[in-house]
């Protein structure tokens, strides 16, 4: 049973893993991504960790995916209380069977059988509790992905199947003891044992009145310590495929949980960040994206989400109409907000292809295939060599993982020598990535690099 509430065709489960190329960690550290992932988490890691990763590899989704999440998230904007439960409810499920890890260390199969059968009771209770949610709620959800979510809840999830579960339950937790068959083996030796289910019990009169037949049987003693422990060798013997079967079928539901909740963190993740930025009156909106062979940009209200959340007020956005257009160069007096303007485009661009909603009044653009930074750096200890070294030994990292539909931000890049080298360098650099058509942002003081691309498409 699947959840694909993150991708159509297949289940995407979001991997958690830390971002270790030096790229990425450059994108974190100049996006101030760390902001919005915090306010994503709400305190909590695992969203922490399931919501950065999920806009860091967002740059290979498709448009398809890009909207079919779209659509879940408007589900679970209109059914935020229900959405929480369900979120609530797999957490506790995949919790559950930790109540048991002293039991589960066990090796014996007895042990393990009575773990599993303790722990599945508890699980059914947890996919109850789905079921209901999902028959109370189904009809108020419209995205492709709840809906066929439900139908298979309704579908797999059918009382027949919960009875049946209670039933077999029961039967292993033998409470009139266990009923094996065996063979003998070399040395008659006992071999092949294997659980047999017990006859029908029979009315008590029956029962009372039959001619019981004559059957070989013996008693170990209580006091007869080798004996209970060759029986109790037995019984596990006997038991050790039930065990491992119903071991397995613990570990298959825990497992849909555990995706389940995957998943769901990311929705979890957007909702409390809507609601962060409904507080301080800044508005939200579903971007349009566009292929990626495009050059579709424009915007009204775009602000930077990260400094909206730190300053926790609304701030000023900004609008442009940037269609056609590779190369956008960004002047102007320092403090004015050009480093602000320029993370709200990485950010936009990171929040848009994840699927969520975008920081702005409107937003249109092309997806990307990457993403990345290129921010100047504060000299500090740490530096092997002058910060113009630095800085071209990042950009050619850069240049051995971008791709032709790439997306780079630049910020006061190549400004730590003279005017008119540093205009040369830069010169040269976005020469050659322009001539790739990927496109650029670049903030920049340095007056003759500007001026050399006025004018430029």
């Amino acid at each position: 049973m699947r959840a694909f509430l993150m991708d159509e065709n297949e289940e995407l489960a979001i991997q958690i893993r830390s971002c270790k190329s030096n790229y990425n960690s450059s994108l974190i550290q100049d996006l101030e991504l760390d902001t919005l992932c915090n306010a994503m988490a709400s305190g909590d890691e695992f969203l922490y960790k399931t919501t950065r990763s999920a806009l860091l590899s967002g740059l290979n989704n498709p448009i398809d995916v890009i909207l079919y999440r779209q659509e879940v998230l408007k589900d679970c904007l209109n059914n935020h209380l229900a959405v929480r439960k369900m979120y609530n409810i797999a957490v506790e499920a995949i919790e559950s069977k930790n109540k048991h890890w002293w039991i589960a260390s066990g090796r014996f199969p007895s042990s393990i059988l009575f773990n599993s059968v303790s722990t599945l009771k508890e699980l059914m209770t947890f996919l109850q509790q789905i079921k209901n949610l999902a028959g109370e709620h189904a009809g108020k959800f419209t995205s492709k992905g709840f809906i066929r979510f439900f139908e298979v809840l309704k579908k797999e999830l059918d009382d027949e199947y919960f009875n049946s579960v209670q039933h077999h339950l029961k039967e292993l937790e033998f409470r009139d003891g266990i009923l094996l068959s065996a063979m003998l083996g070399k040395g008659n030796k006992g071999t092949y044992y294997t659980v047999r289910k017990p006859l029908n019990k029979k009315r008590w009169l029956e029962r009372l009145f039959k001619k019981k037949s004559d059957v070989f049987s013996f008693r170990v003693s209580d006091r007869d310590i080798a004996g209970t422990k060759a029986l109790g060798e037995i019984k596990d013997e006997g038991i050790n495929s039930i065990a491992n079967t119903v071991a397995q079928s613990t570990d298959h539901i825990i497992n849909f949980f555990t995706k389940f909740r995957e998943e769901l963190a990311f929705y979890i993740g957007c909702l409390n960040l809507y609601d962060l930025l409904i507080q301080i009156n800044e508005p939200v909106v579903f971007p349009l994206p566009a292929e990626k062979n495009e050059r579709i940009h424009s915007f009204q209200g775009l602000y930077d989400v990260c400094l909206a959340l730190t300053m926790k007020q609304k701030i000023t956005g900004n609008d442009a109409s940037l269609n056609a257009k590779n190369l956008v160069i960004i002047t102007g007096a320092n403090k004015g907000g050009k480093t602000t303007f320029l993370r709200s485009i990485g950010l936009a661009q990171l929040m848009m292809q994840c699927g969520m909603f975008v920081a702005a009044e409107s937003y249109t653009a092309n997806i990307c295939d990457s993403l990345f930074s290129h921010f100047r750096r504060e000299e500090d200890r740490t530096m092997e060599s002058g910060k113009l070294d630095e800085e071209l030994k990042r950009m050619n990292e850069i240049v051995d993982h971008i791709t032709p539909n790439s997306l780079l931000l630049f910020n006061e890049s190549f400004a730590a020598t003279n005017e008119r080298e540093g205009s040369e360098i830069a010169r040269q650099i976005i020469s050659a990535l322009f001539e790739r058509g990927i496109r650029i942002f670049f903030v920049t003081h340095l007056i003759e690099f500007a001026n050399h691309f006025s004018g430029t498409q």
